[in-house]
């Protein structure tokens, strides 16, 4: 049985071989709604709201990751 320390959440997984085998630098949702201030909960509306692109996960209807560059440019807007 893996202890907690190794455990691993399945959307940072996704995130992790994601970004090694590709250009383009993602962040889960979480990870998107920290660095603008949002809960998960709201980052998910704001997605929506201001349609940002999704990257799919494969197998998962609902799960999604946001481009970095995307939440980068939203920062740089914000100061």
């Amino acid at each position: 049985m893996p202890d907690m320390q190794s455990f691993k959440d399945y959307n940072l997984k996704v995130k992790d071989t994601f970004n090694a085998t590709s250009n383009e630098v993602v962040l889960t949702v979480t990870e998107a709604g920290n660095a603008l201030g949002f809960s998960k909960d709201q980052m998910k509306i704001y997605v929506e709201k201001n349609k940002l692109t999704k990257v799919s996960i494969m197998r998962s209807a609902h799960r999604y990751l946001l481009l970095k560059s995307e939440i980068d440019g939203i920062l740089r807007l914000k100061r």
